[in-house]
């Protein structure tokens, strides 16, 4: 298990968590990460909860490995549009959504990015102005 110290660096430790893994789940959480990042170079990669965390004015999603999957989870995915249906678990919870890319299962790249893409405008919208005005 990939353990962080107080000083280090989210990025690097991330990349020690993908060479630890290795294999399928280590090629699944790299291309993951390229992914995001290519949909949103502003994002900040952080290591929290022992996994990685990709944010921008908020969480995006986490970047969780199991046996059999690759688990990304948005914060705030049941808010997102998914014309795609990517989501495929947590479809159940109130906030959040996940998508497990199973071995050998192929990421809908474009529909991926989309996803990142639409937390990020979720994230950074600004709210409502309440009307100052008394009636």
């Amino acid at each position: 298990m990939t353990k962080a110290s107080p000083t280090s660096n989210p990025s690097n430790v991330i990349d020690a968590h993908i060479k630890e893994l290795g294999g399928w789940r280590g090629e699944t959480l790299a291309r993951i990460r390229v992914l995001i990042k290519e949909a949103d170079p502003a994002v900040v990669e952080e290591w929290k909860w022992d996994i990685p965390v990709w944010s921008h004015d908020g969480i995006i999603c986490t970047g969780e490995t199991y046996k059999s999957a690759v688990k990304t989870t948005f914060a705030k995915g049941a808010a997102l549009p998914d014309p795609s249906k990517m989501f495929n678990s947590s479809l159940e919870g109130k906030v959040r959504r996940a998508i497990d890319f199973p071995e050998g299962s192929k990421i809908n790249e474009k529909a991926f990015k989309a996803l990142i893409r639409a937390a990020v405008a979720l994230n950074t919208a600004k709210p409502a102005r309440k009307n100052s005005k008394k009636a």
